[in-house]
């Protein structure tokens, strides 16, 4: 009615024809005068009828900005006085969402924004994909009610008061015909999980209904069932019965199996030009005479699609057709490769960067403008972006340009890199721990990371600043500085004629450093400390050190993963050189490797087979300082012995050689809460003229948790074969360490 008033009214005004000399806009901010114009469709000099005015006022009111337009003829002055409609100026929720990230997921859902133009139909749509939102989280009678704050003529504040329904808790899942393959297979995939006993402990199913994924479980169970080489396995779909007055479920899948297949044979289909058969062929997972796995043979296809697009061909297809023997329950796999052209980049362009500099980002992109394309550095080049923090998400596309030209669309997430952090936990040697840390990894967005951390415990103070770039002038070349001081007690037994050792340490560093691969490193570092070394009892050993030395190493990391690897190479060395200038001289090297291998593609079973040795070595140059000696048991050497269980005697000659080496073997516990648990073996000997003057070993289980403030151990151990003055540990609690 509005609107037909508006037109009444305007057309009451405005005579049948008028000349226009001038047309003026007022209150129009929706809208450029040049479309206003456009739609009022009359120019300035021409005749104007009512007619034009009518449908004139019919297209504005289309735009749905207005919800009043007047318009006046002051003596050939046409004015068009528009009424907007306001804006939502503040958007509020509460009872749902709280942190500022999920509350933008949900917003945007619910396709509403700041600066949005308020109507109540904006307003009703939202509410309804609100709802729906609840639901599908297994909220069910959920009510959501709307306040509407008039800020001032042109703005509106909107607030969502939600009170969620209750949930469904899933009591019982029913899988109808599983025999080859339990609940326990399906349920490590499935959304929707029948409620565990103890449903609040973490790791547990807490049975929460998730109705927006119940449409996909039963494709879920099917996968699984392929991944087992189940081909002829069909699965219903999930059918529940909800009890509204208890809020509980059960849900209901029937299935059948069919007959395991085992492979027969592999057929690829390639130009053998490009990457020969032979080479192909190496590294595929799926084997002959093996039971078919339709995971491993993604893993395949990816690795066929990687093989030949690291020669540059981009747009390389992989097709794959199963051809079933029912009668001998086998499967032939056959790929079909298409290359297509080679492939060269256009461009690179970077989007989403608001603090971090285009040159940063771009320095760990391992393609350019008029690189051939390669898939593995594609791939890397996402990994590296991700690897240095910055980001809270990383995508790296490819957008085709021609059959020979593509760009590279990296868009990224910016994350907050300054940090405060406040922790503490327990150690079974340490005792209670306290730290505290101020770090920015990427300064003002340009890539340095300057920290300021502290450390207390029963028996170590530490406090450190540290300045680092990793890329010099974003070439090969990184750098790092850091001034500390340290403070540490090595506890004495009851027959010690010396007394508890303490050890402060003043100094600083220096280094350098250069990126030889994409997984190595070669550098050097120099450090200039101030030691004073003091005993309880015997005064007559306490001493003061300057110690200026020199540091060069060369590390090599192609790793998986920091916490959890699964595969690949960690080996370094170094050859500390002290005695240039000050009091302390010798010499020590050290030396470390560890291999990592996951054994799943083997047996289909996640364990991971982990060794890591370590060999250091001091060589005595004019004087070592007292105390500076190695020292064996513990966690980080030998477990099943207190930490620095074998030292040497009073007055002793340090120990200069050390050698530890340890075998595990690391078992899935709680994959969800990334807990794992691990046999172990380990062997370590040290000496002062010779590695074997003292050899120890140990067994045992441990259990790591990979928890949100750090990797924590606990350890049960047992010393193998120790003499009747060892000091033994059967458990081993620390946090923060990793393999």
């Amino acid at each position: 009615m509005k609107i037909l008033f508006s037109i009444l009214l305007s057309i009451s005004i405005i005579q049948a024809q008028y000349i226009t000399k001038e047309i003026k806009f007022e209150g129009l901010t929706q809208i450029s005068k040049k479309i206003a114009l456009e739609k009022l469709n009359i120019k300035i000099g021409e005749e104007y009828t009512s007619s034009q005015i009518n449908t004139s006022l019919k297209d504005f009111y289309k735009f749905n900005y207005f919800k009043n337009i007047e318009i006046f003829d002051n003596n050939g002055t046409l004015i068009l006085i528009f009424t907007e409609k306001p804006f939502i100026v503040n958007l509020e929720m509460t009872g749902y969402k709280t942190r500022d990230d999920d509350l933008k997921d949900i917003f945007s859902a619910m396709n509403i924004k700041k600066g949005n133009m308020y109507t109540k139909e904006k307003i009703k749509k939202s509410k309804n994909i609100l709802l729906e939102e609840l639901k599908k989280e297994g909220y069910i009678n959920s009510v959501v009610e709307v306040e509407i704050e008039n800020i001032n003529d042109q703005g509106v504040s909107v607030k969502f008061n939600i009170n969620k329904g209750a949930e469904v808790i899933i009591k019982k899942v029913n899988y109808i015909g599983a025999k080859e393959l339990s609940n326990e297979h399906f349920e490590e995939n499935t959304a929707n999980k029948q409620e565990d006993l103890i449903s609040w402990w973490f790791g547990q199913n807490d049975g929460v209904m998730q109705f927006s994924q119940l449409e996909y479980d039963n494709h879920r169970i099917k996968d699984i069932y392929l991944q087992n080489g189940y081909l002829d396995a069909k699965v219903s779909s999930a059918f529940s019965q909800i009890d509204f007055n208890t809020n509980s479920a059960v849900i209901d899948f029937s299935i059948s199996e069919g007959q395991q297949y085992l492979i027969n044979n592999i057929t690829i289909y390639t130009d053998e030009k490009i990457v020969p058969l032979k080479e192909l062929k190496e590294d595929l997972k799926e084997i002959k005479g093996k039971v078919f796995n339709i995971s491993k043979l993604r893993k395949d296809v990816e690795y066929l699609r990687t093989k030949i697009a690291n020669k540059g061909y981009a747009f390389t297809q992989v097709n794959y057709d199963i051809r079933k023997n029912k009668k001998e329950a086998t499967a032939d796999i056959i790929f079909n490769i298409i290359p297509g052209e080679k492939v060269y980049i256009n461009d690179v362009i970077i989007a989403g960067n608001n603090r971090t500099l285009d040159r940063v980002i771009r320095r760990n992109i391992y393609l350019a403008p008029k690189d051939l394309f390669n898939l593995t550095d594609f791939k890397d080049s996402k990994n590296a972006l991700n690897r240095t923090g910055f980001f809270n998400s990383v995508k790296v596309k490819q957008k085709k340009v021609s059959k020979t030209l593509m760009d590279l669309i990296v868009t990224v997430k910016e994350a907050p890199t300054g940090n405060l952090i406040l922790g503490g936990g327990y150690g079974s040697y340490d005792g209670w721990m306290i730290n505290a840390s101020v770090n920015d990894k990427n300064i003002f967005g340009s890539g340095l990371d300057l920290g300021f951390s502290l450390e207390h415990s029963s028996k170590k103070d530490t406090a450190t600043i540290s300045l680092k770039n990793p890329a010099i002038n974003d070439g090969i070349y990184n750098g790092s500085l850091s001034i500390y001081k340290n403070s540490s007690l090595i506890e004495a037994d009851d027959t010690s004629t010396s007394g508890d050792e303490t050890t402060d340490t003043i100094g600083g560093s220096v280094g350098v450093g250069r990126t030889l691969t994409r997984h190595s490193r070669i550098g050097i570092i120099y450090a200039l400390e101030q030691q004073d070394v003091q005993y309880t009892k015997d005064f007559s050993l306490n001493n003061s050190y300057t110690t200026s030395s020199l540091t060069p190493y060369i590390n090599f990391n192609n790793t998986d993963n920091y916490y959890i690897a699964r595969k690949g190479i960690s080996t370094g060395t170094s050859l500390k050189y002290v005695g240039l200038g000050g009091d302390a001289q010798y010499i020590q090297s050290s030396n470390y490797f560890k291999y990592f291998y996951g054994l799943e593609d083997k047996i289909d079973y996640d364990i991971i087979f982990r060794y890591k040795t370590s060999i250091k070595v001091m060589y005595d140059h004019g004087e070592i300082p007292t105390g500076t000696t190695y020292y064996l048991g513990g966690p980080s050497s030998v477990r099943g012995y207190q930490s620095y269980a074998f030292q040497p005697e009073d007055n002793a000659a340090p120990f200069k050689k050390l050698f530890t080496n340890t075998i595990e073997l690391s078992f899935p516990l709680i994959p969800k809460a990334k807990m794992r648990w691990s046999l172990f073996y380990d062997y370590g000997m040290a000496g002062e003229t010779n590695f074997g003057d003292i050899k120890k070993s140990g067994k045992g289980i441990s259990i790591n948790w990979y928890s949100p403030v750090g990797p924590l151990q606990f350890i049960f151990a047992d010393a193998i074969n120790p003499d009747t003055n060892d000091k033994t540990s059967n458990f081993e609690f620390s946090l923060g360490s990793s393999f």
